[in-house]
């Protein structure tokens, strides 16, 4: 016997409020002052439950205005998401704040290190002590617990593994993406590369 579903009727779920655009600006306001990570667009539109197109432009309008007027922090895009940050020119006060007198959290050596995975990722130990012309793989090993260096696989021809930032590393700097990272160029003497290729 087939089982009868007249007389049943579903309940059409509600659309989502419409949010005008200041309550829209609040609320994204509201969420960024909280979140210790970027977060996406598509995220922010899920959660308050508003189309995603309206959200990119609206963020694009409370950074703007940001910048305009002038505050210490700024809205930016970072690791694929939107997070708050300081502005450059208030670094010093900042770590002045944060530190308090402790000494820095990263070693000059770690720090190195770092920016020759950064600019030649993926990249071996091998290669990173080549350029650094010291022994790296303690200070590789920092930088892996911290989150900042991951492994990525390994080379063909020799087996090692190879190294490259993380989105965590993306985070900290505040860059979107590699992409981001100034030109090291000026900062290298003319014949770094052959340097690094002589010792590979």
């Amino acid at each position: 016997a087939r089982k009868r579903s007249a007389g049943r009727t579903r309940a059409v779920p509600e659309p989502p409020p419409v949010l005008d655009d200041a309550e829209l600006r609040g609320a994204l306001e509201a969420i960024l002052l909280v979140v210790d990570e970027p977060v996406s667009e598509l995220t922010l539109a899920q959660v308050l439950e508003q189309p995603a197109e309206r959200v990119g432009p609206m963020l694009d309008e409370i950074a703007a205005g940001y910048t305009s007027a002038g505050h210490g922090f700024e809205l930016r895009r970072a690791a694929g998401g939107w997070r708050l940050y300081t502005r450059p020119e208030y670094a010093s006060y900042v770590e002045r704040f944060v530190l308090d007198g402790q000494s820095v959290r990263l070693t000059q050596a770690a720090l190195e290190t770092l920016a020759v995975v950064a600019y030649k990722q993926p990249v071996t130990r091998s290669r990173i002590s080549a350029i650094r012309g010291v022994n790296c793989d303690g200070v590789i090993r920092t930088l892996v617990s911290r989150g900042l260096v991951e492994e990525c696989g390994t080379e063909s021809d020799s087996g090692a593994y190879l190294y490259k930032t993380t989105i965590m590393f993306l985070e900290k700097l505040g860059l979107n993406s590699l992409d981001d990272l100034p030109p090291l160029a000026p900062f290298l003497p003319d014949d770094v590369e052959e340097l690094a290729d002589a010792t590979r």
